[in-house]
């Protein structure tokens, strides 16, 4: 019987490595004592397009961005930024709404392997340490799937011997093996989303589809629960990663949705509770600490507020007025926003009241991916730059 364990878990990871989307347990928590920044940038490089942050294993950072017509994961040195290995494929994708025309999905580096999902729906695998390419799925031509507005954007999860991805077309949900890349299962049809699935535990994951939640069994694919939870408009997404706190997960998304908490133990899957005027997040992820989430409320375009809210009742406990949009850490009990024109920074994680602690300004530009903070060093990118600050 296959073993299953949550990412923070598999292969042999350094004190503090950052290998997927948010973290090591993907809830976007470092477990990092403190992180008190001065601002100062160490080192700072040019960079291709996309929206995919950067990930950090084993002292390299490893980053998906576009270079012209190719899509490119380059290994750098964490302490330089200086390339160790760079590997490129050919893109055609375009992006209808005139955007950003790179990767959206952030990397995944387990068990010796780098996994990439293009925004053209291309799942691979390469070695973690030279760059060599071992594997390689279109699976839009083989799930036969539609184009999405901006492109794939769902991070792959790794969990044992298996890699899952949110798919869409003939397959929602599929699941391939880490060694070749062969298709292990497939399960709903629902149109994929841009959130990234996460662990639960007794084998199971939680998906967050363009249609709403699902929860399933990782070795058999088999679906134990559903619950929609989407807009009625055909052109909304759901994008914020699910938050799963014990047996319950918080979904959060935009377009007059709102939020849910869940019990997961529940057949069906049942909401505690519901509503659009908590924590109504249009793609950052909220993070959780002592009973209370803290995220965004609002539309990205329209100055959404920073809030914390009860998770248990979804009573909103602090809200500010056009706090602007962006993404958030939990780091030693503080929170670390990092705000999308550039700005870093620093606040309790307290009910009681928002207080900022320090702020720096670190890039021009636009910052829409999400950061990685591994061994005392956050790393971030906008359009064009990466660099990293100690």
């Amino acid at each position: 019987m296959t073993r299953f364990v949550f990412f923070a878990f598999v292969g042999c990871l350094w004190a503090a490595d950052w290998p997927q989307h948010l973290g090591p347990n993907r809830n976007a928590v470092s477990g990092e004592a403190d992180f008190s920044p001065s601002g100062k940038v160490v080192w700072s490089r040019d960079v291709g397009a996309g929206f995919a942050g950067p990930v950090v294993s084993e002292g390299k950072v490893y980053l998906y961005h576009r270079v012209g017509e190719e899509e490119i994961c380059e290994a750098m040195d964490a302490e330089t930024g200086k390339t160790r290995w760079r590997t490129a494929v050919p893109t055609n994708y375009r992006d209808d709404f005139g955007f950003d025309e790179g990767p959206r999905a952030v990397p995944v580096v387990s068990g010796g392997r780098v996994f990439l999902h293009g925004a053209h729906g291309v799942l691979s695998a390469l070695d973690a340490g030279t760059g060599k390419a071992l594997w390689q799925v279109s699976t839009m031509k083989v799930f036969e799937v539609e184009k999405q507005y901006f492109g794939q954007a769902s991070a792959p999860l790794v969990m044992g011997d298996r890699v899952m991805l949110q798919v869409g077309g003939k397959a929602g949900i599929a699941a391939f093996a880490v060694a070749s890349g062969k298709v292990l299962w497939t399960a709903t049809t629902d149109e994929a989303g841009y959130a990234s699935p996460v662990a639960y535990k007794n084998g199971e994951a939680v998906f967050f589809t363009r249609t709403g939640l699902v929860v399933l069994n990782v070795e058999t694919g088999k679906v134990r629960g559903q619950m929609r939870w989407r807009a009625r408009s055909n052109t909304t997404v759901n994008a914020a990663t699910p938050v799963v706190v014990g047996d319950q997960v918080f979904l959060t998304s935009s377009y007059e949705v709102g939020a849910a908490l869940v019990d997961l133990t529940k057949t069906p899957l049942k909401a505690v509770w519901s509503g659009d005027e908590s924590l109504s997040a249009h793609y950052a992820t909220p993070v959780y600490k002592d009973g209370f989430l803290y995220g965004y409320h609002g539309r990205q375009e329209m100055g959404p507020e920073l809030r914390c809210i009860e998770m248990k009742s979804g009573n909103v406990k602090w809200s500010t007025v056009r706090f602007g949009a962006g993404s958030i850490l939990l780091v030693g009990g503080k929170l670390v926003v990092m705000r999308e024109k550039g700005d870093l920074l620093i606040a309790e994680a307290t009910p009681k009241g928002y207080k900022k602690l320090n702020e720096f300004k670190i890039l021009d530009g636009v910052v829409r991916a999400y950061p990685a903070l591994a061994n005392g060093t956050l790393f971030v990118r906008n359009e064009k730059r990466l660099v990293a600050v100690r």
